[in-house]
Parts: C-alpha cells; structure tokens; sequence
C-alpha cells in the first residue's frame, strides 16, 4: 500500500493553481508544469517545458480607456501590430496595461497571466498564431509555473473570444 498524502496537500491530479482550478472546474483537461528556477526567457520556457517558442501563448492586458481593458493572446515569438489591434479595436490609442493595473484586472502578476480565474470578465482576442499548434501552455496565475493543455480544449475554455490577426 502506498503512503498517503496529509490531509493539508491535494493529490498530485488535482490542479494546484489558480488557472489550472479554473479550467478544471470547466471540465478542460490540463496537466501544470513548474519551472526548475526562475525562467528569463520565452526560448528558456518553452525548452524546459518540452515544446516549441511558438507553443507558449502570450496574455497581455492592454488598456483601452480609463477601466476598459482587453487580453490578447499571442503565440510566444509573435508581436502584436499595434496598428491592426488599434483599428481592430476601433480606437485611436492604446497602451499596454501597467504591472499595476495587471495586477488589479487580472488578480495575477505579469508573466503568469492567463484569461481563466479572472476577477471579472475581460475581453478576450485570440490572435491567429495561436492556432498553428495542436498544444499550448499559458500563464498559470503562479510565475514558474505553466498550465499545458490542447488548443482544442484551450477555444472550447475560453468560450466568448474574438479571434483576429494582430500580429
């Protein structure tokens, strides 16, 4: 018989992050990775993790007016065209959310944002990148670590989304 856990640790199946519960909770299939120290780099990342650059899907919070904000997610090396996302949007100008307004919009920290477990709704645009790969991973709300999960399942989670070419 094997040992068993403490009662204060979940089993190893059960998601440990915040994304990872969110999307368990949504019946999404999912396996968490976490980095063996602090990662500095997308090659870095997507090495540890086992997959390609283009795998690792970007969420970057970008501010459209005062309390008006919208995610979009990318394929890790891709840029987003601030010219086609300011016209995607209908807007003028745009900047990229603050650390701090990341914080408070997202509840996570910059590079473990994700679009799951948010505080309150956010507009989603998934850009056409993301879909060249049949898995991904992405932020997991802890830094270090990755929700990995097939881009199959990853539309099927996210539900109401845009999906567009901003890069």
């Amino acid at each position: 018989m094997g040992a068993e856990l403490p009662a204060s640790e979940p089993p190893a199946s059960e998601p440990l992050t915040p994304v990872g519960r969110a999307l368990a909770a949504l019946g999404v299939p999912l396996r968490e990775f976490r980095h063996p120290g602090p990662v500095t780099s997308l090659e870095q990342a997507a090495e540890e993790r086992g997959q390609r650059p283009s795998q690792v899907v970007r969420s970057i919070l970008f501010r459209l007016a005062a309390e008006e904000y919208a995610m979009v997610l990318v394929a890790g090396p891709q840029q987003v065209d601030w010219k086609a996302l300011r016209r995607h949007m209908g807007q003028s100008r745009l900047t990229t959310a603050s650390a701090d307004e990341v914080r408070a919009v997202t509840g996570y920290e910059i590079g473990a944002v994700s679009p799951f477990g948010l505080p309150r709704p956010v507009r989603v645009l998934l850009d056409a990148s993301v879909l060249g790969e049949a898995e991904v991973s992405l932020g997991s709300g802890e830094r270090g670590t990755t929700v990995i999960l097939s881009t199959a399942d990853l539309l099927r989670a996210l539900g109401d989304f845009e999906q567009v070419c901003v890069t």
